[in-house]
């Protein structure tokens, strides 16, 4: 994973600094320990351009993080510090901007500052920590001059400003991990389904991604040279990664095996981080024979984060991969029944998954026939791990790009065994009012789903585009 830059700096009145003695030590103190807890954050570096006080710090501040392209910028107010100091840096930068209001300690030490005697003394203690002082001043001019930002109150060591910041990073590395990413489109659209059809263009000016368009006859090409050798190793990862069930034909397991190889080869020559497929063929072609083949493949690119979207869902690849950059998972899904006995929903798709959330060991078991697509071959059979998921969509609208989410929980209970990923889904308010709410909001058919509840670091990553969000609770 690509390192990815945040920019921080701290803002203080330099009046200050010849009035107070040790005041300017103490403040940039506490901003190197904020540096060096984001710095502590997996793949991140932080560009700290220390304490900006006047203009000229911050035009020096303004051109140090536009050369170093960060992703997201903080701004530590350290104590009252004029307006004015942030507005070279702002202009600049076309990232939004999370004012951290932080304390050093959750309250003024009221009877320590008041026992000081020496009120010049006093004063200086309170200015350490002032930083609420700034804020409204700060957000006025924000609001005035239309620069997008957030805030962040709390102290040095409180958790719960630790984890909201620790989702902004989250947010951070989600953006950049997509604008740099590479998704391939191979194939056409399922002919028909129109709420899956989607305007690439729109997709790669919100998300930055770039889109491959690759060509079967490329991926039949790669798959004929493809050696024996390189079929028995792709076998023995099979056997590694699934349970392979024993009514599977031996010839339809080195058939998946040499279409991944070449589903490799595919993902490695186009440098691709994520892609969109679906393909029918005519009967007996070699076409049909690869995409009659693929599942298995695809689901070992999706386990590694590559993630693999059927029937050329642009938009769920997309969802997918947001979870991927999280770590969560992004499992292919649609919605499969509804259980009004136990108030679920049932959710999940022909393939393929996403290994590394499935509740035990991912089986490989054969088809007799693909429903609603050509062929047979090899699928998987998974259920999601039981606990807290979140299921996400990006959405396409009358307004542009947003995106759709909501937290619930997968529980155990009776499933299909039909050679799908299937899982069941419980949530905060009832089936029947989650599947109308989810429906209107206007995704298509398909979502992802990862482990956890992620709607916080989402919101922060739709602010970060500045696309709107619809969380359904």
């Amino acid at each position: 994973m690509e390192t990815v830059k945040i920019g921080l700096f701290g803002v203080g009145l330099n009046t200050y600094w010849g009035q107070f003695e040790g005041l300017l030590d103490r403040l940039t103190g506490y901003q190197g320990r904020i540096r060096n807890k984001m710095q502590s954050y997996e793949n991140i570096e932080v560009i700290d351009c220390g304490m900006v006080d006047d203009i000229d710090k911050a035009n020096d501040a303004a051109l140090l993080m536009k050369k170093e392209d960060v992703e997201l910028l903080f701004i530590f107010v350290s104590t009252y510090a004029l307006s004015s100091t942030l507005i070279p840096i702002v202009n600049r930068l076309n990232v939004p901007v999370i004012l951290l209001n932080m304390q050093p300690l959750p309250a003024i030490e009221y009877d320590k500052l008041n026992s000081m005697g020496d009120r010049g003394a006093m004063t200086g203690e309170w200015l350490a920590n002032c930083q609420a002082c700034s804020i409204p001043e700060f957000s006025s001019v924000f609001n005035r001059g239309h620069i997008r930002y957030d805030i962040v109150s709390g102290y040095l060591d409180d958790n719960e400003a630790w984890d909201e910041i620790s989702e902004w990073i989250t947010a951070a590395r989600i953006s950049s991990g997509m604008r740099k990413n590479r998704m391939g489109v191979l194939g056409n659209y399922y002919g028909g389904m129109v709420d899956v059809y989607s305007d690439l263009t729109l997709q790669s000016m919100v998300f930055g991604t770039h889109i491959e368009v690759l060509e079967m006859c490329e991926l039949v090409d790669i798959r004929k040279s493809v050696e024996n050798e390189e079929i028995e190793q792709k076998i023995r990862e099979f056997e590694r990664t699934f349970e392979i069930d024993t009514s599977c034909p031996s010839s339809e397991i080195q058939r998946a095996a040499q279409t991944s190889v070449a589903l490799d080869k595919l993902v490695e020559k186009h440098r691709l981080g994520s892609m969109a497929y679906y393909y029918a063929g005519m009967n007996g072609n070699e076409y049909e024979n690869i995409i009659t083949s693929v599942i298995a493949g695809n689901t070992l690119l999706t386990g590694k984060n590559i993630p693999i979207a059927g029937e050329y869902e642009i938009k769920n690849a997309q969802a997918m991969k947001i979870m991927a950059l999280m770590g969560i998972g992004g499992c292919f899904s649609e919605f499969y029944a509804m259980d009004f006995n136990d108030d679920i929903v049932m959710l999940g798709h022909d393939g393929p998954a996403h290994f590394i959330i499935s509740e035990g060991k991912v089986r490989l078991v054969p088809l007799p026939i693909y429903h609603g697509k050509p062929g047979k071959g090899l699928s998987i059979q998974m259920s999601v791990k039981h606990g807290p998921v979140t299921l996400l969509s990006v959405v396409e609208g009358n307004n542009g790009i947003s995106l759709l989410a909501t937290e619930g929980e997968s529980v155990s209970g009776s499933i299909l065994n039909i050679g799908n990923l299937n899982s069941r889904y419980k949530f905060p308010i009832s089936a029947k009012e989650f599947i109308k709410k989810w429906s209107k909001a206007g995704s298509s058919h398909h979502c992802s789903i990862g482990i956890g509840h992620v709607t916080g670091i989402l919101k922060k990553y739709a602010f970060i585009l500045d696309i709107p969000i619809t969380v359904i609770t």
